[in-house]
């Protein structure tokens, strides 16, 4: 069973929450890409339009958005994700997971393009109290 955790960026006030995306809303993710929009449905938050910006596999390598797939691969960077160089010039070969979401993704990075009539924190802690 393929299971999530969302960290969810409000872009009104700056915070962040945490929930967990399990059983068939975490399948329904399965697939997306950095960047895909979708219904807020999947995280407990129906009536929002949220946008995946990122995450993190089982082993802690970040998605990278210009990394197609859903393979982790080893590539040289001079900067951006998952390495940000000291001195310029400065390149180094990292380990980067792709940017599709795959099963073996542990962590989601997701932000609010479009707000819903409750707000996230009241909707979120309905969801737990269940």
């Amino acid at each position: 069973m393929v299971e999530f955790k969302a960290v969810i960026a409000d872009t009104k006030n700056g915070k962040a929450y945490n929930t967990v995306v399990t059983g068939q809303h975490a399948n329904r993710l399965l697939g997306m890409s950095i960047g895909d929009e979708f219904d807020g449905l999947f995280v407990s938050l129906p009536g929002y339009k949220l946008m995946i910006t990122g995450g993190s596999d089982k082993d802690g390598f970040p998605m990278r958005r210009d990394l197609p797939g859903q393979v982790r691969k080893r590539i040289m960077l001079s900067g951006g994700t998952g390495f940000h160089p000291v001195t310029g010039g400065q390149r180094r070969r990292k380990h980067l997971r792709g940017n599709k979401v795959s099963a073996d993704i542990v962590q989601l990075n997701i932000k609010v393009t479009s707000f819903g009539p409750r707000p996230i924190e009241e909707q979120l802690k309905q969801e737990e109290a269940k």
